[in-house]
């Protein structure tokens, strides 16, 4: 019984993962696709990268390819 349960909760946070990792995906790749401070040929290259190695090219993107803030966060 407690172990049935247990399964549940595990099945229902890896759906729940998956569901967030496959959004991320998606907007990794939308926004490669949107980004102007990439050439032609760079978009091509991270759109590839991004829907080739799924999640990990999606974060490889997020951190290299996506363009940074212009002006430093003020507090």
């Amino acid at each position: 019984m407690i172990g049935g349960i247990i399964g549940i909760f595990v099945l229902l946070f890896l759906a729940i993962v998956g569901l967030l990792a496959f959004v991320f995906w998606i907007w990794m790749i939308i926004d490669a696709v949107q980004n102007k401070g990439l050439t032609d040929g760079e978009k091509i290259a991270w759109v590839l990268v991004v829907v080739f190695l799924h999640c990990l090219g999606a974060l490889l993107y997020f951190l290299i390819g996506h363009p940074k803030r212009d002006t430093p966060l003020t507090v």
